[in-house]
């Protein structure tokens, strides 16, 4: 199991079209066959942040979440194009 986190941040005048992308694509990758969970959170008193946390089965299933065309159009050409900074952290389960 792959586990990680993306923490973005976002001017506030951004807020609706960053809402709107991060929407699309957790819809489309909840219906990919390898992901388990796909959740993106606003930071409780710090609306213009946004952290997404991500399971998937295997490398290959981030590999096809990357690839995919939701990924291309709601991320890349997307909300991504409207971050100010991004950060991963890879998670490690203790179980």
């Amino acid at each position: 199991m792959i586990s990680f986190t993306v923490r973005m941040n976002f001017k506030a005048e951004d807020r609706d079209k960053v809402r709107d992308s991060l929407l699309a694509l957790a819809e489309e990758s909840r219906k990919e066959p390898g992901c388990v969970s796909y959740v993106p959170h606003t930071i409780d008193g710090n609306p213009d942040t946004v952290l997404i946390y991500e399971q998937y089965r295997d490398q290959a299933a981030v590999d096809a979440h990357r690839a995919s065309e939701h990924f291309k159009k709601y991320a890349v050409g997307g909300f991504y194009q409207r971050m100010l900074d991004r950060e991963v952290e890879n998670l490690n389960a203790i179980c």
